[in-house]
């Protein structure tokens, strides 16, 4: 049996900033990534966009760890030279009825102590964007977008410098308590069973999976798993847009975001609906509601226009019919004095802006394993 001192669950985005910075505080730490490759679910199916932090409620995990992952990843991305653009974003109403949404992201934004925000007129907005058609918008200076992959890459190689090791196709079949901390038994191509004294599950979507199969877990500490898929259409021709463009809600129907890649890309989504299981499958009937939905703001989009993109499944807690603002919408990071299970860790619901935070959750699960309040 190996023995470990740190044992992370999981090579998204999150699990491998957890572990550069467990590696760099001096930890000796494996990643087991039960897939053949890092990033291939959650991370590498998604907008990259680096958010704002405006539109998560005051005092959540998501807000607080939105604001100080952002920052802090324009710095990384700067010094590591990994692609990104400080590209800015329009919240827009395309009627009157959107207006106090506005008003409210400027207030939801002053709570996590973001201040640029700068409300505009629909001649302003127009003069931003010719081709957005709506009554008032709302511009956030400090939305971008990044190469993710490129990202993963780069904190891949952080842990690894620092003595890492990364184990593809290790799977968590089970674990156990034990005097010396906790063993688990990882299956794949090569089982094996490690002995740690600490185990971070930041399996994303599998993370509910895992801390069931962890004898001593409670069940009614592991939080239910809806699988949130959004889809994602592209333009069939040069973009329109050099900013990324978010309606504001609207009562019955799905936001078709604007975003743009780092090639200058434009698609539109994510819309939501759910699934009961892994199923990226691309539903091709989505499309007619895509068309409405853009056309608020966007009028001039053709028929033809949209293409069939790509899916994304967001591991969320709350269900149909729940809210961004819901509670149970926000990160859950549970502790030995949440759960009781010494050394074990969990993270559920790491969805957006899980890549936004990901540094900033990596320094508080580090601190949190070394004993530390988050």
């Amino acid at each position: 049996m190996e023995k470990i001192d740190c044992v992370v669950i999981g090579a998204g985005v999150i699990g491998l900033s957890i572990a550069r910075a467990l590696a760099m505080a001096g930890r000796e730490v494996i990643i087991l990534e039960a897939e053949t490759a890092i990033g291939t679910h959650t991370s590498a199916r998604n907008s990259e966009v680096i958010h704002a932090g405006i539109s998560y409620a005051p005092g959540s995990l998501k807000g607080r760890l939105c604001v100080a992952g952002k920052n802090a990843l324009y710095q990384y991305c700067g010094e590591r030279g990994i692609q990104h653009r400080r590209i800015g974003k329009l919240i827009v109403a395309t009627d009157d009825s959107g207006i106090p949404a506005l008003h409210q992201y400027v207030a939801l934004a002053a709570a996590q102590g973001v201040t640029d925000l700068r409300l505009l007129s629909d001649a302003e907005v127009r003069a931003m964007e010719p081709e957005v058609s709506c009554v008032a918008g709302l511009f956030s200076p400090s939305t971008g977008i990044v190469d993710s992959h490129g990202l993963m890459l780069a904190y891949l190689a952080d842990a690894e410098n620092h003595g890492a090791t990364l184990a593809l196709q290790g799977k968590v079949e089970s674990g156990r308590a034990d005097p010396q901390g906790t063993v688990l038994e990882v299956g794949g191509a090569e089982p094996f069973t490690v002995q740690c004294k600490t185990v971070i599950n930041a399996a994303g979507l599998g993370a509910q999976q895992v801390a069931a199969a962890i004898d001593g877990m409670p069940a009614d500490l592991i939080p239910p798993l809806y699988y949130a898929i959004g889809h994602y259409f592209s333009l069939a021709r040069k973009s329109p847009f050099t900013h990324l463009v978010y309606p504001t809600s609207r009562e019955g129907a799905f936001r078709a975001h604007v975003t743009l890649d780092l090639g200058g890309q434009c698609k539109f989504g994510p819309d939501i609906s759910w699934r009961d299981k892994l199923d990226y499958t691309f539903d091709p009937a989505r499309e007619p509601a895509f068309y409405e939905a853009v056309r608020r703001y966007y009028p001039k989009l053709q028929d033809g226009d949209l293409q069939p993109g790509y899916t994304g499944i967001r591991p969320r807690l709350a269900g149909p019919g729940s809210s961004m603002h819901n509670t149970a919408s926000d990160f859950v990071i549970q502790d030995e004095s949440r759960h009781g299970v010494p050394g074990l860790i969990n993270l559920f619901g790491m969805e957006s802006p899980g890549l936004t935070s990901s540094l900033a959750i990596g320094e508080y699960v580090a601190r949190l394993a070394a004993g530390r309040a988050g």
